[in-house]
């Protein structure tokens, strides 16, 4: 019994400095990139501690082997998808600083041209524009007919246009 336990205690020892030295040269030969042969004999190393763990491995450097080989595969993917990126510049989610700073001028612009109106009719175009409040239930809360409205947000428009054109900016600009 206690040979049995001998047996099974010096098949637990493995020198991984001697693993890891056998996957090195494995992986210098299969591989055109030799610098990164230490890394990924490192992660085989690890990979194989950790299998090692949970399972009993009949053969390490079998194992280890074969772990490199799924390593160089991964890797070749990995690197495939890099170098196939498309040959267009990729855009940015973010406006420009242009279309950012052309914004604020037309906020601004908007504004001020707001804070110039009737406050009947400023009222209205709030509402409507920037609340999304219906014609008819704003002619209800302020008491006023639907055609009456309707000329208040004509005449609203018309103000805002006005200020955007003395400006040199359109509506087109707003949606550019």
């Amino acid at each position: 019994m206690a040979a049995q336990c001998a047996i099974a205690s010096s098949a637990d020892t493995v020198d991984w400095k001697d693993v890891h030295d056998t996957v090195v040269r494995y992986l210098r030969h299969r591989t055109v990139d030799r610098e990164c042969a230490g890394d990924l004999a490192q992660e085989v190393v690890l990979r194989l501690i950790d299998v090692r763990r949970t399972r009993q491995i009949g053969s390490i450097h079998a194992m280890a082997f074969r772990i490199a080989d799924n390593l160089l595969v991964d890797r070749a993917r990995q690197q495939s998808r890099m170098t196939e990126m498309p040959d267009e510049e990729i855009a940015c989610g973010s406006p420009s600083a242009e279309r950012v700073l052309a914004s604020r001028q037309i906020v601004d612009i908007m504004s001020r041209a707001l804070r110039s109106m009737p406050p009947l009719r400023r009222e209205v175009i709030v509402r409507r524009r920037l609340h999304g409040q219906t014609c008819a239930d704003i002619a209800a809360d302020l008491s006023l007919s639907g055609a009456a409205v309707e000329k208040h947000i004509a005449r609203g428009l018309t103000d805002l246009r006005a200020a955007l054109e003395r400006n040199g900016l359109s509506l087109k600009d707003l949606s550019a």
